[in-house]
């Protein structure tokens, strides 16, 4: 796979859109790195980089302010979709989400989203499954201090 074009599918609300201005940087067959400018503009959120771990089933994430500075690290549970006709990859935010701010505190997001689409029919029960699998290898490295691995790919870029 040389450099897709990258789509951000979203279950909740059901959207799935083109990431046009995000830059990569580097693509292989196991990561895709990439720059960004936020696409809906935040309070302090400004820009980011982000590490689509494509075997393990999330995305890492340094959000960074307009200076530069480390808001957090932000971690999506994913499932990817490559499509070899046109060159594309589908990410498909699969809800569940970790934070992990500068001072090293971990919280971890949107599982009832999780509930939501289950009840709703957005989602499978195997899906599920996988998210909540994907989650669970994700706060096993988190908490074994070892999250330096995944968070090392994107730390040495400017922000």
């Amino acid at each position: 796979m040389t450099n897709p074009t990258l789509y951000r599918r979203r279950i909740i609300p059901d959207e799935c859109i083109p990431l046009r201005d995000d830059v990569i940087l580097s693509c292989d067959e196991d990561h895709i790195i990439t720059s960004w400018l936020t696409l809906r503009p935040k309070k302090d959120l400004h820009h980011g980089c982000s590490c689509y771990f494509l075997k393990e089933g999330y995305k890492v994430s340094r959000f960074c302010d307009q200076a530069g500075s480390l808001l957090c690290w932000y971690c999506d549970i994913t499932d990817y979709e490559y499509r070899p006709c046109d060159n594309s990859l589908i990410v498909t935010d699969l809800l569940a989400d970790v934070i992990i701010y500068p001072d090293g505190s971990v919280k971890v997001v949107d599982l009832d989203e999780l509930v939501t689409a289950l009840n709703s029919g957005a989602i499978s029960l195997e899906t599920l499954k996988r998210s909540l699998l994907n989650l669970d290898r994700l706060l096993k490295i988190i908490y074994s201090g070892n999250f330096g691995q995944l968070k090392g790919y994107l730390e040495k870029l400017p922000c």
